[in-house]
């Protein structure tokens, strides 16, 4: 009997691994099948570099976000900003050891960080910032070979179509000498360099300091450069700030949360909300929009953010990103630590945050994606829907909500 179930499991083995075995042998074909494209423009590849980028590439079966036959589905993302509580994410220690290195790195690069904010518009904090964020200056060694995971993603990714255009663009990278295929360490979607840009983003947003071919592996100033120019292009306003911590009052709640409730600054202090360092809001301040924005719900630090935070999230679509970004460039300005200490914040699963954003749905809330992240929007619907169910308000997907929803849901389908 033993036997038996041990020739079983191989053979159950053997068959779990067929379609992932299917997938790999397939992949030199759908390579093979993208030259009549890359030969043409905007790529232009020559076929010499093709076969030599291409040669050899396997497909990396082990990384977030693919959709492969017979395998069950992935979480959604590998992003951190996804899956990493916000308690976690916004690490006290973490934030204030990159301040510390920010503000060295502001005084060894002050001549090009001034030269930035003087030919691009961006201050210096929050170019270094995304600096920090995206390869911790420069010092986090990227795991990945950047044609192999961007070829992967556009053969079994969820965004094909997205990756598959980013694949030929890396290719152009090679053709145009840019950087040579070795030394393409990206993360897991492919970003490279020091401040992360995708192979389309090097030719819409390179800008190099000293004359020459910018480079965004190697050169600082030209990193910063880049970054500065693609917030730029984002529609970066200089001397905006990014937001400001404030206290919500007891007679307002998270649930106002959300560009849709943007407003002059000036109506927020009028509904009772003040900065958490207890300066007053100045003249001209009082006149900036901005909405509010929770990343933790109730459960962390609240913020009014304007235009500039936007623009961050535009670099990065993450609100724990941004806030980071954000906050991060105030450190290195000479600012300190959240006000609002954040709580144990329970992080469910992408899969229990889409059953909650549907479930909402269904009830005719505004839930605009059912994507199982936490986003302002959802926090906002999550409030809303709390406010008016006359229960406790803290705009965060938790295990209790989600059975309060799936209680009333079936009260009302047993109602039926």
């Amino acid at each position: 009997m033993a036997g038996f179930r041990g020739m079983v499991a191989v053979l159950l083995g053997l068959l779990a691994g067929l379609p992932q075995s299917a997938v790999a042998e397939d992949f030199p074909t759908f390579i093979a099948g993208l030259w009549p494209e890359a030969s043409r423009p905007p790529y232009s590849i020559t076929r010499p570099t093709f076969d030599r980028a291409t040669v050899g590439l396997t497909p990396d079966l082990s990384l977030p976000d693919l959709q492969i036959p017979g395998r069950p589905p992935q979480a959604p993302s590998g992003q951190a900003e996804f899956i990493r509580p916000p308690q976690d994410y916004l690490k006290a220690s973490q934030l204030a050891h990159l301040a510390q290195q920010g503000r060295a790195l502001a005084q060894q690069h002050a001549a090009s960080l001034r030269r930035i904010e003087s030919e691009i518009g961006v201050e210096g904090p929050i170019v270094l910032a995304i600096w920090g964020r995206e390869t911790a200056f420069g010092t986090y060694k990227l795991p990945h070979n950047a044609l192999r995971v961007l070829a992967t993603q556009a053969y079994v990714g969820r965004r094909k179509e997205e990756f598959r255009r980013e694949f030929l663009y890396a290719l152009k990278l090679v053709e145009d000498r840019i950087v040579e295929p070795a030394a393409m360490r990206a993360s897991w979607a492919g970003a490279m360099g020091m401040t992360q840009f995708m192979p389309s983003e090097f030719y819409v947003s390179l800008k190099g300091l000293n004359g020459g071919r910018p480079d965004l592996f190697n050169s600082v100033p030209d990193a910063l450069a880049s970054a500065a120019n693609q917030l730029q292009q984002k529609g970066w306003i200089k001397g905006l700030p990014w937001g400001v911590e404030v206290d919500i009052p007891a007679t307002a709640d998270c649930a106002l949360e959300g560009p849709l409730q943007a407003r002059p600054l000036a109506q927020w202090a009028a509904l009772g909300f003040r900065r958490s360092d207890g300066r007053a809001f100045t003249n001209s301040e009082l006149a900036i929009e901005a909405y509010l924005m929770s990343p933790g719900g109730a459960y962390g630090p609240a913020f009014l953010v304007t235009e500039n935070y936007k623009v961050i999230r535009r670099y990065n679509t993450s609100d724990l990103y941004a806030t980071f970004v954000g906050t991060l460039a105030d450190r290195i300005a000479g600012g300190g630590d959240f006000r609002r200490a954040w709580s144990n914040i329970a992080q469910l699963t992408e899969r229990d945050v889409a059953s909650i954003q549907a479930m909402l749905r269904e009830r005719g809330s505004g839930i605009e994606k059912l994507d199982g992240k936490t986003g302002s929007n959802t926090r906002a619907e999550i409030g809303a829907f709390q406010r008016k169910a006359g229960i406790k308000v803290d705009c965060w997907p938790t295990a209790a909500l989600l059975q309060t929803l799936k209680t009333t849901s079936s009260g009302a389908a047993n109602r039926k």
